[in-house]
């Protein structure tokens, strides 16, 4: 098993598996790895076909044109603590206007209610079920769900929310949280996975994959078996500071270019989450905000991060949490179509995500998985508004920042509320030990 422990002896084994010499590699890291792989993009020819204006990739197994924008269900907007549905038929109308057809959703996103939401969306468009893609997942974390039964249940229920009889991208979701033990708990000892593999082999299952976060032992484990399981997409983290810095954020993260590469080797395409990681590549500090406005003065700090991910050949499509309109918009115009980042912009990408890989932030994606909080504590709102200090240079004033914190805030929901359970631990993608940051930003209080 290869991890990130060891970077260096990860990238000397990797190179060793995949059969790459080392005089190849030698010659690939004089520029760097993001800089490398913008000179092996400039003669290799991506798989990419055009329909309008929105660039689409081509899934390799079905023929599928899939949007490079995938539309991630997960943060949608709210009205008054419910799910603003008139809202999210906008947004999804506007999305397959503009060439957008890939929809990623989950039983667990939004308090169980994103999958219906987005069938209600999809039937309100009037736009035939052949012309988009829906993508949901067996997120059975829950122990009656675990059971082959109550997965089961769980698919049926999908098909029912969403309006639909079979689903395009299937997901094992969040493999790696809680190690091989949890693998085999929901999907191998079950029968799930089993049984997953018969739904795509009767159609109900047109492509299988799975989305890792945590322990990269179960992520190579599953690579290792592509023989067996014949994966069809692999959904991972990826964005210019993860790329090579995901280690540096949180010593137990793998680097998004070891899975990346992974995934490349064994001919298996990549669907991208957090290309904005968590929103935080939209709102650099200043200082790294202007470098990039000042290269494209017509382009959002956004875009970059998209752009970036939309550069890497492999990827099926990039998913974003679009809550307000004016994201769906802009991330439309990025890529539609898409321009790929040039030698020189990604070496500034990589210098840039050096400096906020070692900034003192939270590596908090503000997912939510956290949440609820047994006591009250709006854990990603802490984490948002401490990220957000360090990023605009204020949190030296500590007077002021708690008036902001306080501000930004309800009471109760703060971080000098943490008693310490740890049931938010289990839960987190980015295994950040929450007790602990939430200690430390009662002290800053």
């Amino acid at each position: 098993m290869i991890t990130n422990h060891d970077n260096n002896l990860s990238r000397r084994a990797f190179l060793k598996r995949v059969g790459i010499s080392t005089a190849s590699a030698a010659a690939m890291m004089t520029l760097g790895p993001l800089s490398a792989f913008a000179e092996k993009k400039e003669t290799r020819k991506v798989p990419t076909s055009q329909a309008g204006s929105m660039t689409y990739r081509v899934n390799r197994h079905t023929g599928d044109k899939v949007s490079l924008l995938g539309y991630g269900m997960m943060r949608l907007p709210q009205k008054g603590r419910q799910i603003d549905q008139e809202l999210v038929n906008q947004e999804v109308a506007y999305a397959l206007e503009h060439g957008v057809n890939y929809f990623d959703t989950s039983p667990h996103y939004v308090g169980g209610k994103s999958e219906s939401s987005l069938g209600e969306a999809l039937a309100a468009s009037g736009v035939p079920r052949k012309n988009y893609f829906i993508a949901t997942k067996m997120s059975n974390f829950n122990g009656p769900e675990q059971t082959l039964e109550g997965s089961k249940n769980m698919y049926k229920r999908s098909l029912e929310f969403l309006r639909t009889d079979y689903i395009d991208y299937y997901l094992l979701h969040g493999i790696g949280s809680g190690g091989m033990e949890s693998l085999h708990q929901r999907f191998l000892d079950n029968g799930v996975l089993d049984f997953m593999v018969e739904e795509r082999k009767a159609g109900r299952i047109r492509n299988l994959g799975f989305s890792y976060h945590g322990d990269v032992a179960v992520f190579d484990y599953l690579i290792d078996n592509n023989d067996k399981y014949h994966w069809d997409f692999v959904q991972i983290e990826m964005n210019y500071v993860d790329w090579k810095y995901a280690h540096t954020l949180n010593s137990r993260n793998t680097d998004a270019e070891y899975l990346y590469n992974r995934c490349e080797q064994a001919g298996i395409q990549c669907v991208m989450m957090e290309p904005l990681l968590g929103g935080r590549l939209a709102k650099l500090p200043k200082a790294y905000a202007d470098r990039l406005k000042a290269k494209r003065p017509n382009d959002s700090v956004a875009s970059w991060a998209f752009r970036f991910v939309g550069t890497m050949p492999n990827v099926l499509t990039a998913l974003s949490g679009m809550t307000l309109m004016e994201h769906l918009e802009d991330n439309v115009k990025t890529y539609s179509p898409l321009d790929p980042c040039t030698s020189d912009e990604l070496k500034m990408l990589d210098e840039i995500a050096n400096i906020i890989a070692n900034f003192p932030t939270i590596p908090c994606t503000a997912c939510g998985y956290c949440m609820p909080c047994p006591y009250g504590i709006d854990i990603p709102g802490n984490f948002r508004v401490y990220n957000d200090a360090v990023n605009d240079g204020k949190l030296d004033d500590k007077e002021a920042f708690a008036a902001n914190y306080r501000k930004e805030l309800a009471e109760k929901a703060l971080s000098d509320q943490c008693v310490g359970c740890e049931e938010c631990l289990p839960k987190c993608p980015q295994r950040i030990r929450i007790p602990r940051q939430m200690e430390r930003l009662a002290k800053l209080l």
